[in-house]
């Protein structure tokens, strides 16, 4: 019996013991974790644009210079409340509005679409200067407190956003304040210096001036601009001033020259009449305009010769446009007298 029973006992352990070789010899082949093991190596290379991207990204936005005006509100506790809450009084900004322009209907759109948008209030003004350097303030706190390596993409947009919203908070401001520059440059037209010109070179200005500005004072914008704008433009006035006074024109050039005394013996009555029958054939040929400053600059009808810009201030032009014309007739003349052969034949007199 007890043979019987250990029989029994070694006959039952038996299935166990097949069924653990079975159960190993199931477990032998590995094909599948090695699959997803070379599936998982292969991941990291689809997600190396999205790196290469970010690190862009990160490059661009540490890179870039954050320029605002320092100010004590920004470190107190409600200054975002400050920043962000308008006045009571603020209306829409950019907000167009009817107004009658001081030129009526002379103006071009551009200059007549700037008095149909509404200035801004004291109160307004001031919003939005704490508004956009706060913003900018806020930027460049939180980008301080990053590392370099480790910018997650989020945070990257958090900070491009408050930096696109300053962006066109400024934009208002300047928008607003663009018939400042109109009025100012008026005033400083001349000969050297025309009205595009200056409302171009004013609009630089006034865009520096809203970079600068420092609303913590109190002062209105347009008393600080007006002092950028003008100080500008009277740099460029000396500019121009120091341009004209480094190069000599065409009239002072011949300044101090002896007059030259016509000698009559050198051709005889029939040739010179002749050169008079050419060049008043070769005048003919010109425009009205060119002949006009041809004949005056040189004297050819019997007046003394006239200045550049004594031509400019008749005709209602600047003085170097008086030259390009001169300079266009005299290539005009001298191609007619190429073709005529006028100087081998002048040559052939003497």
């Amino acid at each position: 019996m007890i043979a019987l029973a250990k029989h029994g006992s070694k006959s039952r352990r038996r299935p166990a013991t097949v069924g653990s070789s079975t159960a190993k010899s199931n477990r032998r082949p590995a094909a599948a974790p090695v699959r997803k093991s070379a599936h998982r190596k292969a991941a990291p290379k689809k997600s190396a644009p999205r790196k290469s991207v970010l690190q862009d990204r990160r490059a661009q936005l540490f890179d870039r210079v954050i320029d605002y005006v320092p100010c004590r509100e920004f470190l107190a506790e409600d200054a975002e409340r400050l920043a962000t809450a308008p006045p009571g009084e603020a209306a829409v900004p950019l907000q167009s509005v009817r107004s009658e322009s001081p030129a009526g209907a002379s103006l071009t759109p551009y200059l007549a679409s700037l008095y149909q948008t509404r200035l801004l209030s004291k109160d307004e003004e001031q919003f939005y200067f704490r508004r956009m350097n706060w913003l900018k303030f806020r930027a460049a706190t939180v980008r301080g407190r990053l590392d370099r390596r480790r910018a997650t993409q989020r945070q990257i947009d958090r900070i491009e956003g408050w930096l696109t919203e300053a962006e066109t908070v400024k934009s208002i401001i300047i928008t607003s304040n663009l018939r400042l520059v109109v009025s100012i440059a008026k005033k400083f037209v001349d000969a050297t210096n025309s009205f595009e010109e200056l409302v171009g070179e004013g609009n630089v200005a006034l865009m520096r001036a809203v970079e600068k500005f420092s609303f913590a004072l109190g002062n209105r914008f347009s008393t600080y601009a007006t002092y950028a704008i003008q100080r500008h433009f009277f740099r460029l006035s000396f500019k121009a001033r120091q341009l004209r006074q480094r190069f000599v024109s065409d009239d002072q050039s011949f300044k101090g020259l002896p007059a030259a005394e016509p000698n009559a013996e050198q051709c005889s009555s029939e040739q010179i009449a002749l050169l008079k029958e050419l060049f008043a054939k070769f005048l003919g040929e010109l425009e009205p305009r060119e002949q006009q400053i041809v004949v005056a600059r040189f004297g050819f009808d019997g007046q003394p010769p006239r200045t550049f810009r004594e031509l400019g201030a008749s005709m209602g032009v600047c003085k170097e446009r008086i030259r390009q014309i001169q300079t266009r007739a005299l290539d005009k003349l001298r191609g007619m007298a190429t073709e005529a052969r006028l100087e081998q034949t002048v040559g052939d007199w003497l």
